[in-house]
């Protein structure tokens, strides 16, 4: 596995385990970290949604094999 393979997986649990929060506790970690739609969770969004992106490949990839 490729290491940005390895960072994407872990972006996509880090934005997993977010969304978990904010479903079961109405709680943002990320805002309440870095700021609400601050800069650097805003960069955080965007590459959590990219390595979202990437995954789709990982699993496409999976498939072909």
């Amino acid at each position: 596995m490729k290491i940005i393979d390895v960072i994407a997986i872990i972006l996509i649990v880090i934005g997993a385990i977010n969304w978990g929060l904010i479903g079961f506790f109405n709680f943002n970690l990320v805002d309440t970290l870095f700021g609400t739609m601050s800069v650097i969770s805003r960069i955080i969004y965007a590459l959590v949604g990219i390595s979202g992106l990437w995954g789709i490949r990982l699993i496409a990839k999976q498939v072909q094999e």
